[in-house]
């Protein structure tokens, strides 16, 4: 036994993140928490600044962002093409004017620090951006996906994903290192081919997959498959400099066009709560208990700005689209937290030498409150706003 354990260095910290879930899953779920607050809380117990039982969260990040991936998949299985396409003015122009809101609403803060235009697009940018992996999982947690609060919430987040692109080609250029006219020309051929295919897919209807007759009642081959097509999309829009998630998601609408969706949920759903679980753990390992603690008052007041700016803001886009107050405001609330894309932004900013180590410390200490307590804000928001369903 002790050999195996040498020779497999990861198999104890994986059995130790296991029974780290169930134990804190068994505690949360009795005060009727998420597993979304059980994975990022076992994160920061068993991670470098606490127990310190996994040392490597790099390893658990790289899995974890697989879990991205299968996440979006789903998600594009399960979503309709023609109510995403006939919201398309909430999605594009409501991303647009939040991600503007936002950067002038830290601009008036800059303009009294007197931060640079560099830090003040990167703080703008950051908590423009929402968690597509929490937001998801409350959504199909409480059976809204298909409600119009879920379709307009989840095209929004869509659009935030593509605007990944240009901002971290932004933050590039601003920090002296420009992106090259190549790699923008492959990010261009790359949007233009992916919303070409999603369009085809919209007129086309229904299709039938390749192979379909000889994976129909094979299920080893099934699961095989349906991870090709799932990374496969998402290798393809990696290869253009786009996001691998936004790949997947179109892999998904693909499926679901084949009407083919519920042997590939089944095939692929146990490998969807590992990774996702993965990835909220590495989330919770970024957590840096001591400078958290050092520095709490003014964390918990950044995160409460945070949370209440993000739910008015996004509240008042969606009024502005003639949804009702509820409604709104329940969006809002579910588009408040800070996403795990602003992690990368983040960190190439700090790289840059766009913002400090301390800043960078309180930008990862925010952002993983928010993720952290957005389920207990959005649960809350809905109980007082009591929105149609």
């Amino acid at each position: 036994m002790l050999a195996v354990i040498e020779s497999n260095p990861f198999l104890l910290k994986f059995v130790a993140i296991a029974l780290a879930v169930v134990i804190v899953g068994i505690l949360l779920r009795m005060l009727k928490q998420t597993h979304v607050i059980v994975y990022i809380i076992t994160g920061a117990v068993v991670g470098p600044h606490m127990l310190a039982v996994v040392d490597d969260p790099d390893l658990i990040g790289s899995l974890g962002s697989l879990g991205l991936v299968l996440l979006l998949f789903f998600i594009g299985m399960e979503i309709s093409l023609k109510n995403l396409v006939a919201n398309w003015k909430i999605s594009v122009l409501g991303t647009v004017l939040q991600v503007i809101i936002s950067i002038l609403a830290v601009w008036l803060i800059g303009q009294y620090y007197d931060w640079s235009l560099a830090r003040i697009l990167t703080l703008g940018f950051v908590v423009s951006l929402s968690s597509t992996a929490v937001i998801v999982k409350l959504l199909q947690d409480s059976g809204e996906m298909d409600h119009v609060v879920g379709q307009n919430v989840l095209g929004i987040l869509l659009v935030q994903d593509v605007l990944i692109v240009p901002m971290l080609i932004t933050l590039n250029y601003l920090s002296g290192q420009e992106t090259s006219m190549t790699e923008i020309w492959m990010q261009i051929i790359g949007g233009i081919l992916l919303i070409g295919f999603v369009v085809f897919l919209f007129f086309r209807g229904e299709l039938k997959l390749p192979f379909h007759k000889a994976l129909k009642n094979d299920h080893e081959i099934q699961v095989f498959f349906a991870f090709g097509v799932c990374f496969g999309f998402s290798m393809i829009t990696g290869f253009f400099g786009l996001s691998t998630a936004l790949g997947a998601f179109v892999a998904g609408i693909f499926v679901a066009t084949s009407k083919s969706t519920e042997w590939f949920h089944k095939s692929l759903y146990s490998f969807k709560v590992i990774f996702v679980a993965l990835f909220f753990i590495s989330i919770g390992m970024l957590i840096n208990i001591r400078f958290l603690w050092e520095h709490i008052i003014i964390i918990l007041a950044l995160v409460g700005v945070v949370l209440l700016t993000n739910l008015f803001i996004n509240a008042l886009i969606m009024r502005g689209f003639k949804m009702s107050w509820k409604d709104s405001l329940y969006a809002g609330a579910l588009l408040s937290q800070i996403g795990e894309f602003s992690f990368v932004l983040g960190q190439l900013a700090y790289f840059n030498e766009i913002i400090t180590d301390f800043a960078y410390q309180m930008i990862v200490a925010v952002i993983s409150l928010t993720l952290l307590l957005s389920p207990i804000w959005i649960g809350l928001t809905r109980r007082l706003t009591n929105p149609v369903s």
